[in-house]
């Protein structure tokens, strides 16, 4: 038999939103909407592991407009989200955005989802000294860009809802943010934010939310939602990473402008980021109500939750 089930299209599906979304596609018993996996490498292991799971995986490239419409063809929705820390360009991010919202227009699409972030210069002007301007033109790159292609979507009448994400709790896995062990051997965990509170979420809980986003449909079309599994401190994590790693572990809370004198690429652009969410904690939290997320994704996970699946997948270095 034909599956004429709806199909819902997910750029950078062997990535960790995308990821997320495919495998709740699937995972769904009451298997309502067929997954189409775009990724560059359909012969990657990832991409295999996605199409033996039951996804089809078309081969397409945010770079390539017209690639991106050939993979949107017959599409019902498209989850669209852009790669800032593959290239640290917002220059390349913004005009992959522009790429992902002509196409998703030009296949006459009923519902996007952009993953998106805050343009932080609408509450830090790049007059404003209290964090250096980046690149120019940026305080936080990787976010000021994706919040500046939010108007790209809505002015070319894609039917967008956008989708504030959190701080991956997965980044203390892949990206260097988890303890590190200091000279005396003890572990210490490093967020330059004081005592504010910092919403994280599992990468999983990420997919879990937008396919409960595209199950509503019509009725989230123009709207933003803000999505988060808990608001944590540093010491607070720092308690959790404790308990689940069975040695103590240590907040070490630097200031933001320490952070962005570290020696690896994007230092910059995420010490301003930290210090955005603390001096702007009260509008970014709220932004993130835990409540809300859960009535979306019952099935949201708190940190302790997280950590209790994926404590033994952080590195201690």
């Amino acid at each position: 038999m034909i599956d004429r089930k709806p199909i819902i299209a997910v750029v950078g599906a062997t990535g960790a939103q995308g990821s997320g979304l495919v495998h709740a596609i699937l995972a769904d018993p009451e298997q309502r909407f067929s997954a189409r996996a775009i990724t560059r490498d359909p012969n990657s292991p990832a991409a295999r592991e996605l199409a033996a799971l039951g996804a089809q995986v078309v081969a397409a490239d945010v770079a390539d407009e017209t690639s991106l419409e050939r993979a949107f063809s017959g599409a019902e929705a498209v989850f669209c989200v852009t790669f800032f820390w593959a290239h640290l360009s917002p220059k390349k991010e913004i005009a992959h955005a522009q790429n992902q919202a002509r196409a998703a227009k030009r296949a006459g699409l009923r519902h996007v989802i952009w993953s998106t972030l805050e343009d932080t210069r609408r509450f830090v002007p790049l007059s404003d000294a209290r964090m250096p301007t980046l690149m120019g033109e940026y305080k936080v790159p990787h976010f000021d860009a994706k919040g500046a292609c939010n108007s790209i979507f809505a002015e070319l009448g894609v039917p967008t809802t956008y989708l504030y994400t959190s701080f991956y709790w997965e980044n203390l896995i892949y990206f260097g943010l988890g303890p590190k062990r200091r000279l005396d051997g003890t572990l210490a965990f490093t967020l330059p934010m004081g005592n504010a509170k910092l919403p994280g979420i599992g990468v999983e809980d990420i997919g879990r939310s937008a396919y409960a986003l595209f199950q509503r449909g019509a009725a989230m079309v123009g709207k933003s939602v803000g999505i988060a599994g808990e608001h944590l401190s540093g010491s607070e994590m720092a308690e959790a990473l404790s308990r689940a790693l069975g040695e103590p572990v240590l907040h070490d809370d630097i200031a933001p402008e320490t952070f962005r004198a570290f020696a690896f690429p994007g230092a910059e652009d995420l010490g301003n980021m930290f210090q955005f969410k603390r001096d702007f904690e009260q509008e970014f939290c709220a932004r993130r109500d835990v409540q809300a997320s859960r009535e979306l994704n019952p099935g949201l996970r708190t940190f302790a939750e997280w950590l209790a699946l994926n404590a033994r997948r952080i590195p201690i270095g």
